[in-house]
């Protein structure tokens, strides 16, 4: 059962990507289960949050149905990487915290939100990332809006590499080993055949 909306916390799901691996699709309409990814991560994390924000530059339309659309800066070079969309959501929203999902993790833990934002504040910290299973899922993360200036230098600087820059902001990982299945992600089309098989028992 999901905790009640997090106050001060907006969620934000990244669809923007180019999706190489799966041959360019739109990885976030892909279906599982019968429903797109997107509407996945966006059940399991809309009720975490006071509002839904979706990255997504192509298919606005149909990802709007999940949250407000926000587009990539157009002037950065194309394709920028999951940073430029999360920069998108500190700048569209006025509360104090943005928690990030991407839209290939369809099976995300209910107190995603409470146990990033929770940590990063017991810790004094302005960004958490999660960890589960030995991996550091960096685009799952919590992190202050008042972030977005030094995240749009760092874009505007040419740099794209996410952990890099949760390093240099101070962010602390937050233990998920309870949790190693939801942060399964599907990149290829053999992870979203394998993820049929279990999307009934975690919907």
């Amino acid at each position: 059962m999901a905790d009640i909306p997090f106050e001060g916390a907006a969620g934000l799901i990244l669809a923007g990507g180019r999706a190489v691996r799966m041959q360019e699709a739109d990885k976030g309409l892909l279906l599982l289960a019968g429903r797109p990814l997107v509407a996945h991560a966006a059940q399991r994390l809309a009720p975490q949050v006071q509002r839904l924000f979706i990255s997504a530059n192509r298919n606005a339309e149909r990802y709007a149905q999940y949250g407000q659309v926000l587009a990539d800066d157009p002037s950065l070079d194309a394709w920028p990487g999951p940073l430029a969309g999360v920069a998108a959501g500190l700048l569209a929203w006025s509360g104090r915290w943005l928690v990030v999902a991407p839209c290939d993790t369809p099976f995300l833990p209910l107190d995603l939100t409470a146990r990033l934002i929770g940590s990063a504040q017991a810790q004094g910290a302005p960004l958490a990332v999660a960890c589960a299973g030995g991996r550091r899922h960096s685009v799952c993360m919590a992190l202050r809006t008042s972030l977005a200036d030094d995240l749009r230098g760092y874009l505007q600087g040419g740099d794209r590499k996410v952990d890099l820059w949760q390093k240099c902001v101070g962010g602390v990982e937050v233990d998920f080993d309870d949790a190693v299945d939801g942060f399964l992600n599907i990149n290829t089309p053999e992870e979203l055949s394998a993820a049929e098989q279990g999307a009934s028992g975690q919907q």
